[in-house]
């Protein structure tokens, strides 16, 4: 029965992605009509012999479903955020556009205009994208009435296992419930009401089947023992086993899964941090001159709503210290009183968040359109202008003021390894909600195990939390 549901699933979504495929490259044609040689009716596409292309055509939607099936996006797969699924779609497109390129050179065809391969190619990334962010969304909604959830057993109650229940409450449309902990060395407290701990890690056989655990966690590697017979036990019982990798916040990298034989191996990534970002800094400069030519006019509005609100410039420049220690100046759209700065000893005991940082929900110095800049951070548009000039990237480790960084404390040096960034994970984590200790690891994290692809996934995370204005002041 649930194999047959998950065919049918699949069976749905191909079904659903033919006719999105079809109907963009109908819609592409009618845009481009006047270069088309034969006579564009919907049904014609495919099926009028004076169609010169329809071979071609069909075999572009053939190598797209089957270039979507090898990148497993027949499936709702919930802890793949929603940024990596668009570009797996991307990259699809990309695939099929090639092959189906090859085959129109290899068929000698003449005439079909590049303007309706490219128009049909990018229509073909947005409608895939959408249509899908659609189903997460309707897939969330059902996981949160309780479709299709399943229970969850964490091993080990420490820092890891801690840390691995507050990502999971965060993300309500993973339908995981976590029913408890094994814990060999940690008891119930009564302080901890979000920590239940079950019994002991030989307490899994019997609690297991009691709680109707799905799926087990392990997050402590200390006895090697012990994790052979759980591996045993939950096989027996037929749940699946994750395991959270010794070390995962430590490394310098991405982890790489590979065999020898039949050994497999997990590979902690040694490549240099600076090495692989080779490329980062020419993505920000064009990324920044693109966003200045863009958002111009959203600069001249802004400035001058900032003028008819208060007194004082328009933008406010904020001593930091960039990458290697170098200080810089942070621009930003003014959205405090004018000499706000001299203000801030007055108000250092009404800090609302741990740490060097001060954040005030109902700061006083900030003035009217300020807090509405502040909410949809508008006032860090002109930071485009410090990614330019190489001072900042797009995404990095938040830039601290000069007097809120500890030289003493090591973590908060090492944030100062890599150009600091206008987004990050504390962006789309929380913004001004975390603590100062979680974005320090957050950022260490981030300095660890950048990538190309985890950069673009912060970007496109960034757009839907800065719309909902939530944690912002």
């Amino acid at each position: 029965m649930k194999h047959a549901r998950h065919y049918m699933i699949k069976a749905l979504y191909i079904m659903i992605d033919v006719i999105c495929l079809y109907c963009v490259m109908y819609a592409a044609c009618l845009l481009r009509q006047q270069l088309i040689s034969f006579p564009i009716t919907f049904t014609g596409l495919i099926l009028d012999p004076q169609n010169p292309f329809r071979h071609i055509i069909a075999l572009w939607i053939l190598t797209t479903i089957f270039s979507l099936n090898g990148n497993s996006l027949y499936q709702t797969r919930r802890e793949v955020l929603e940024g990596i699924e668009i570009w797996l779609v991307v990259k699809s497109v990309i695939v099929s556009s090639i092959v189906t390129t090859l085959g129109i050179y290899a068929l000698k065809l003449q005439g079909f205009p590049r303007t309706v391969f490219f128009a049909a190619a990018v229509g073909m990334v947005v409608v895939l994208s959408l249509w899908r962010v659609l189903k997460r969304i309707f897939v969330e909604y059902l996981v949160a009435q309780g479709y299709n959830n399943f229970n969850v057993v964490i091993i080990g109650a420490g820092k890891v296992g801690v840390a691995l229940l507050n990502e999971i409450h965060k993300q309500p449309g993973l339908g995981i419930r976590v029913v408890g902990f094994l814990d060999d060395f940690r008891v119930n407290n009564p302080k901890d009401k979000d920590i239940k701990i079950l019994g002991k890690i030989s307490d899994f056989t019997s609690i297991a089947p009691r709680e109707f655990v799905n799926k087990i966690f392990i997050t402590i590697h200390h006895d090697g023992e012990a994790f052979l017979n759980l591996l045993e036990q939950a096989r027996d019982l037929g749940i699946a086993v994750r395991v959270v990798p010794q070390g995962f916040d430590l490394t310098t990298g991405e982890f790489v899964k590979y065999n020898i034989g039949f050994i497999p191996i997990l590979e902690y990534s040694d490549v240099q941090i600076f090495r692989k970002q080779a490329g980062k800094r020419l993505f920000d400069f064009f990324l920044s001159v693109m966003g200045l030519i863009v958002l111009f006019p959203v600069f001249v509005v802004i400035a001058v709503l900032v003028k008819l609100d208060s007194s004082g410039p328009v933008y406010y420049a904020s001593r930091r210290y960039g990458r290697g220690g170098q200080v810089f100046h942070m621009y930003k759209f003014r959205s405090m009183v004018r000499d706000a700065d001299k203000a801030l000893h007055k108000l250092r005991d009404k800090n609302e968040v741990d740490g060097p940082i001060f954040k005030m929900k109902k700061d006083p110095r900030i003035t009217k359109f300020g807090r509405f800049l502040r909410r949809y951070s508008l006032d860090e548009l002109p930071q485009i202008i410090n990614v330019l000039k190489g001072e900042m990237s797009f995404v990095g480790p938040r830039p601290l003021p000069i007097d809120q960084v500890e030289r003493d404390d090591l973590l908060q040096l090492k944030r100062l390894e890599v150009r600091p960034g206008i987004t990050g994970l504390w962006q789309i984590r929380g913004r001004s909600d975390i603590s100062f200790l979680r974005l320090v690891k957050w950022d260490i994290w981030y300095i660890n195990n950048w990538s190309f692809w985890l950069d673009l996934n912060i970007l496109l995370q960034t757009v839907p939390v800065v719309l909902k204005g939530r944690g912002a002041y």
